[in-house]
């Protein structure tokens, strides 16, 4: 009853909204940072890395601290994209370089639901959810262009073993794509390294200013319609690649220069949707995928790659691959002038599959035309006094089901039962399921209840 109340009245007042705004659906700027920790910027603490832009944003709308995705970039992606836990959903395949999966037809992504509602679609950046067929790339999901790569910027010799090059791929719906390989990182590699075409390869350092060239023109070409830009970045994923300008310019070494030119980026987008009379109705959204790759496994080590060429989750355990919170909790902050602005924050819970329902509502006038693990959070964003609709999360590695949030309290099965209060404690270094058992029995019937929910079968 709570989550039917909650979606009714985030739908009444998506509907008010809409109907008090202006002549038309909000415009959508959503700006994914790959790999980004929580405390890798400005206004989540970060002592020296400086991302001004992301901080004017946050300081014009809403900054939320207990914002959840999932602990690696294909599923994480999944949630954002379709609004539901990824073991829901059948890829058939793998995402990588020789997987064949692709998000299926009975699936209606964000970018399908949008287009459906008269918004032009484009994406820039990594897709990782296929790449099989011309079906399965962003072109074939909903979006008119897109200019990226299909996974991730090290999957790609001698980052790992695969004879299949890197694409850049510049796509418009319903023609073949315009490929161009990627280097590795030519600067990283001896002369005699380099592979015959190396003169035709985009360099890596390169793709933050290429991406964010094609959303800003994008913008610029918008008049009539309203639009959805995702601006999915490759970077801070390892192996790290800031552009010539940016490199050497932080005092927080490599990362901190990637992390700079990101925050250049989005002040680039804001600037455009300025210039073009955009913004006054425009949601801008900034978050990441994941936590930090700070336990980055062996194979990266090599090339230059140095341990420290990683973020940091701030006071939170944990990094990418775990279900503790520096795994899952990430920095998010969106502002709509006029509806969520103030620059208040919220520790109430959220997560990225909560992104899915709010922006089709706005977008489409109606809730999501299929079942989804999200909430409308218009009605929570428009006011700081509100309640979150959310009142659980359920933390998914790959297909395995480690753990729940409810209210403050987070329970984690895997080595044993570790229960932790996340409001006194989000660094998790209290396990109080000893002193609350019925809790833990309690949390334990919850994650019983999902695990024997209906899910897909598919390799990540």
């Amino acid at each position: 009853m709570k989550r039917l109340s909650a979606l009714l009245s985030g739908f009444l007042a998506t509907v008010a909204l809409l109907s008090a705004a202006s002549p038309q659906p909000p415009n959508i700027v959503l700006i994914l940072a790959d790999d980004l920790g929580y405390g890798d910027l400005g206004c989540y603490g970060h002592p020296s890395i400086r991302t001004p832009n992301i901080d004017r944003l946050a300081s014009r709308g809403v900054k939320l601290t207990s914002f959840y995705a999932a602990p690696t970039c294909g599923p994480s992606r999944t949630q954002l994209i379709t609004g539901k836990y990824h073991h829901r959903i059948n890829f058939g395949g793998g995402t990588g370089p020789s997987g064949g999966a692709c998000i299926p037809d009975t699936e209606i992504t964000i970018a399908e639901a949008l287009k459906s509602a008269g918004y032009a679609t484009a994406m820039q950046g990594k897709w990782h959810l296929g790449n099989g067929t011309d079906q399965s790339l962003p072109t074939g999901q909903g979006f008119d262009r897109w200019l990226g790569l299909p996974y991730s910027n090290d999957m790609i010799l001698p980052w790992v073993r695969t004879n299949v090059p890197l694409w850049l791929y510049d796509s418009t719906a319903g023609s073949r794509p315009t490929l161009r390989p990627v280097s590795p990182g030519f600067e990283m590699l001896e002369p005699g390294d380099r592979p015959p075409n190396a003169e035709e390869a985009v360099p890596q350092h390169e793709l933050t200013a290429r991406y964010t060239e094609h959303a800003v023109n994008f913008i610029r070409e918008q008049h009539d319609r309203p639009f959805f830009v995702y601006l999915a970045h490759s970077m801070v994923h390892l192996p790290l690649h800031p552009g010539e300008k940016f490199r050497g310019r932080s005092r927080a070494g490599l990362y901190g220069d990637t992390v700079e030119e990101l925050d250049w980026s989005v002040g680039e987008v804001m600037k455009a949707l300025e210039e073009t009379g955009h913004a006054a109705n425009t949601i801008v959204i900034f978050t990441s995928d994941n936590g930090p790759w700070s336990s980055m496994p062996p194979r990266m080590r090599q090339q230059g790659n140095e341990p420290w060429h990683a973020g940091t989750a701030g006071l939170l355990r944990g990094a990418k691959g775990s279900t503790h919170e520096g795994g899952v909790r990430v920095p998010a902050v969106i502002h709509w002038p006029g509806h969520f602005e103030g620059g208040w924050s919220t520790a109430e819970m959220t997560a990225n599959l909560d992104l899915y329902a709010t922006l089709v509502a706005l977008g489409t006038g109606a809730p999501p035309r299929q079942p989804t693990d999200g909430f409308d959070l218009t009605e929570f964003l428009s006011r700081p006094d509100q309640e979150s609709p959310r009142d659980e999360f359920y933390f998914f590695n790959s297909l395995r089901l480690d753990g729940i949030r409810v209210g403050p309290w987070k329970l984690l099965l895997k080595d044993g039962a570790e229960l932790y209060n996340l409001d006194l404690d989000p660094s998790e270094r209290y396990n109080r399921a000893a002193d609350f058992p019925e809790l833990v029995d309690e949390l334990t019937q919850r994650l019983e209840t999902m695990a024997a929910t209906p899910r897909a079968v598919k390799s990540w």
